[in-house]
């Protein structure tokens, strides 16, 4: 009889999986009804560059590889598992043309991760790119090794079956198979009921209107990197914190925008507390900094090959501030004109900024931000936004003129 085991997956990849295990036959005598499995899961060991530095003060993170390959020898020592499957925090791509069963020029940290795992790690559930793939890998013992991801959002299932000999504790068969999820399925009445009491209790707070739009506000980016919500957003911080602790610059990462603000109808249109909130759902607390000029030009330097090489993450940038970047000029050499309302930055001179606790503290790998102290403002990033909202309707998409790419 089959064993069904269900993985919950990492926040990254927001998908689903299903893990079948059948137990083999062999000539031992029916004594176990059982068969062990090691089910090792690993963060990524980017982690520190991922998440709020203030949330992981005083924890290391080390290489995935070597970590799991402890413990499956802690495992076939002490336990006497043979079995392993591993969850893991991270990822890879392939190459277009793509579909959710192929493995086509698959690349990325997790064939490297793959290729340094012990000879026992017989299925690797990763996860972190949101993208979806099924692929044989060898592994450090030259195994294969069953390596998916099942994209994001609910969108695949990855059901794994492994045949086990029940004498050895050996895989002897394995496969895997990503299964697209339609939309036709009927839903769980039981979640359902759950659903529909959360919604009612905060139907008023979600859906009070903060505010009205002329256009869609979007992450899209123009030709130099800049997104018409991400001026709006880095408006609304300098906004909150100019008058009240002298902020001369705001500055917000890419990444934590969170979703888009759609006009629906004719302009301008409402936006509501659910809107905002859908944008900027971490509740970071908004932070100050003093930094040099230098130190700005450098924390804008670290925007290219960031976060591999060949790859950028622009920061949006508030009013008042501008800058070029040449695309032809070597990496920490990028940035030149830098001005603060029409007056040249001085490299030797202080300047406030305001951005987010994650930001701030050098997340999304903008390590010289970790050189300045901090001081908290007592306010929250969706708060700034909603004031913003509040005070400013209706708010027009942001110009995307801020920051040019030259040649």
């Amino acid at each position: 009889m089959p064993i069904h085991a269900f993985t919950r997956p990492s926040c990254a990849s927001r998908c689903a999986r299903r893990l079948r295990l059948r137990k083999g036959q062999s000539n031992r005598p029916d004594t176990d009804a059982g068969v062990r499995v090691g089910v090792i899961g690993s963060v990524v060991k980017a982690t520190a560059e991922l998440v709020s530095p203030t949330a992981i003060a005083g924890l290391d993170f080390l290489d995935e590889a070597t970590t799991v390959n402890k413990y499956v020898r802690m495992l076939e020592g002490k336990q006497h598992v043979h079995t392993f499957v591993v969850l893991i925090h991270e990822g890879g791509f392939q190459a277009a043309p793509s579909y959710v069963n192929t493995c086509d020029g698959i690349s990325g940290a997790i064939t490297d991760i793959v290729g340094n795992f012990d000879a026992d790690v017989d299925v690797v559930l990763s996860g972190h790119t949101h993208q979806p793939y099924n692929c044989v890998l060898p592994n450090a013992g030259g195994k294969d090794t069953i390596v998916t991801s099942a994209s994001s959002f609910g969108r695949v299932v990855t059901d794994v079956e492994l045949k086990i000999d029940r004498a050895t504790g050996d895989v002897y068969q394995k496969s895997a198979n990503n299964v697209i999820v339609t939309r036709d399925v009927p839903t769980n009445p039981a979640e359902d009921a759950i659903v529909a009491t959360y919604n009612a209790l905060i139907a008023d707070v979600k859906n009070a209107v903060i505010g009205s739009i002329t256009g869609d506000l979007t992450r899209t980016a123009n030709a130099s990197g800049e997104e018409s919500l991400g001026d709006v957003i880095a408006d609304s911080q300098l906004d909150a914190t100019a008058a009240p602790f002298g902020a001369q610059i705001a500055l917000m990462n890419p990444g934590g925008i969170r979703s888009d603000i759609v006009c629906n109808g004719t302009p301008p249109c409402p936006v509501t507390f659910g809107d905002a909130f859908a944008v900027e759902p971490f509740g970071n607390d908004m932070w100050i900094k003093d930094l040099t000029g230098d130190q700005l030009r450098r924390i804008l330097e670290q925007q290219f090959n960031n976060p591999a090489a060949g790859e950028n993450r622009f920061l949006q940038v508030s009013h008042g501030f501008t800058y070029e970047w040449s695309a032809s000029a070597p990496v920490g050499s990028k940035i030149q004109n830098m001005m603060l309302d029409g007056t040249p930055i001085d490299m030797n001179a202080t300047y406030t900024v305001a951005g987010n606790a994650f930001l701030m503290g050098g997340g999304d790998n903008f390590t010289v931000l970790k050189e300045q102290a901090v001081y908290t403002v007592g306010m929250v990033d969706l708060d700034t936004l909603v004031s913003y909202f509040q005070a400013n309707s209706p708010v027009s998409p942001g110009p995307q003129d801020r920051f040019t790419m030259v040649p």
